[in-house]
């Protein structure tokens, strides 16, 4: 068949105008419903959330509990030994995050939802404050730049990361309640902005005393207190900051989902044990099972807990005896971490929300009142009676966890009476560095499977004293993590600039606040 070129004429037509049709709604037309390119700040809350806080009390298992020696490890011991090489998280998984923080600032910015920019901004400090604590000098005002070509972000120095902190969570105190947006995707307080509130000015609190040796706290910390109405504080276990888990996967805790091998690798440690039965505290019900040698079941007297000393080799640690007999020696003779904690193939006990994720205790507030006002920067209330609170509340919280979880036995056990306050070891007496020592050994305890707090607050106060294994690779505590390796091959002179300034990327250097 032949066509006239008048039929081709009109063709061309109608194919021109249909070209520049489709062109002109070709956006529009070839973008996915079921991939936006711009997702609403009420669905990126709860994975930054999610990721974030699991990554925190990942570290708490892994490394937090085991060089704090409230764990100890009898396989695979590098983690107890020192053998710390260079930590990929939460460098990586916390600048993923990051960036959807960002977005969520931006989003929010522009439509005005100020207490959605407020909360990216308290996730945004902690996340920065827990990663400086690790590493140090970090990249902070480059950081997640690449689209505005930024590929080769500078590392700040930590005194300047830390002022940027303070100064986000006091913006973050001041921005809540600004705007009248309910907000939605928040696993953490279900929308409570007051309890946002709390949690940055307590945040605030606990990082002012983290650089209390390099920097005076006294004015910003009584500043605080004096005013609760505009920066209120904790005021109770209600107020905290933990990740509540569910019973259904991916929200569960995440040790529940282990394998029982690789959760009967950490036992409790020799250390623990040693001061939990010194003071009499019924908390080692709470974190320690009976060995299984005693027979005892779910709770036994305080002879059938027995720890491992930390730092032992693979061989050592496995085999070790706690009556130094080598016949009572092994696994059976050693308990394992407290049945909340405990993964469903290890025991038909454990339960999927037993465990919470712990950003920030209100035991731990209360121990940092309590140290702040035995040094004299703040005024407000007594140390002994913040002190106590702080003990109190550790109690009290790992009570009810049991309770919650139907471990009556345990529960019942998680009280104090006057007695245990007018222990030696406890009581709120002695020269002002007893009892700094006496506040630091309970937040310590206090302070268990609480992400990595308790070594960074370690690092600070010295209390109490750890002292390396003896197969450990070095002969001091670690005081920093090294950089991703991946920092070196991406960001090479920005690394070397970094460490000329703030020493040798090794676990041995100290980060600038810590001048112990």
């Amino acid at each position: 068949m032949q066509i006239s070129k008048k039929h081709l004429a009109g063709l061309s037509l109608v194919l021109v105008l249909g070209i520049s049709s489709c062109d002109q709604d070709f956006e529009e037309i070839n973008m996915n419903p079921n991939s936006p390119e711009r997702v609403s700040s009420d669905l990126l809350i709860p994975n930054i959330l999610r990721s974030t806080t699991n990554e925190i009390a990942g570290r708490a298992w892994g490394y937090g509990n085991v060089v704090m020696q409230q764990t100890a490890k009898i396989q695979f011991t590098n983690e107890d030994r020192y053998n710390w090489g260079p930590q990929g998280n939460p460098y990586n998984s916390f600048y993923n995050s990051l960036r959807d923080l960002n977005n969520v600032i931006l989003i929010s910015g522009e439509a005005n939802q100020q207490n959605y920019v407020a909360i990216a901004k308290i996730i945004r400090a902690n996340l920065f404050s827990f990663m400086t604590d690790a590493y140090g000098d970090l990249p902070y005002s480059e950081a997640i730049q690449a689209k505005s070509d930024v590929n080769y972000p500078k590392f700040d120095e930590q005194q300047e990361i830390y002022a940027g902190i303070l100064k986000e969570l006091e913006e973050a105190n001041n921005l809540i309640g600004t705007t009248s947006e309910q907000v939605n995707g928040d696993i953490l307080y279900n929308g409570n902005l007051n309890k946002w509130k709390k949690f940055a000015n307590s945040l605030r609190l606990r990082i002012l005393m983290r650089l209390s040796d390099r920097q005076d706290p006294s004015a910003v910390m009584q500043a605080i207190l004096s005013n609760p109405s505009q920066s209120p504080i904790f005021e109770s276990e209600s107020d905290q900051a933990a990740l509540q888990y569910l019973q259904d996967v991916p929200n569960q805790h995440p040790l529940y989902t282990t394998r029982s091998g690789s959760f009967d690798e950490y036992r409790l440690s020799e250390k623990m044990e040693n001061v939990l039965k010194d003071l009499n505290d019924p908390r080692i019900y709470a974190y320690a099972q009976p060995t299984t040698n005693s027979g005892a079941g779910i709770i036994g007297n305080f002879e059938d807990y027995q720890g491992v000393p930390n730092g032992l080799g693979d061989e050592e640690a496995l085999q070790y005896s706690p009556s130094g007999d080598p016949a009572q020696g092994g696994s059976n003779f050693i308990s394992r971490v407290g049945l909340l904690w405990s993964c469903s193939a290890c025991t038909s006990l454990a339960n999927p929300i037993g465990a919470q994720a712990m950003l920030m205790s209100y035991a731990e507030l209360q121990f940092i009142l309590a140290e702040a006002r035995e040094r004299g920067f703040i005024s407000t209330g007594t140390a002994e009676e913040y002190y106590q609170n702080g003990i109190n509340a550790s109690v009290d919280y790992f009570r009810g966890r049991y309770q919650l979880i139907n471990l009556p036995q345990i529960a019942e056990k998680l009280v104090l009476d006057s007695s245990y306050f007018q222990q030696e070891g406890v009581a709120y007496t002695g020269t002002r560095e007893e009892k700094l020592s006496k506040i630091g050994t309970q937040k310590w305890l206090a302070l268990f499977f609480s992400g990595m707090e308790g070594w960074y607050d370690w690092r600070r106060t010295g209390y109490p004293e750890i002292i390396p294994g003896p197969a450990a690779f070095i002969n001091s505590v670690p005081v920093r993590y090294m950089y991703p390796s991946s920092v070196q091959a991406l960001n090479g002179d920005q690394y070397k600039a970094a460490i000329a300034r703030q020493g040798e990327d090794e676990i041995t250097t100290r980060v600038w606040w810590d001048v112990k």
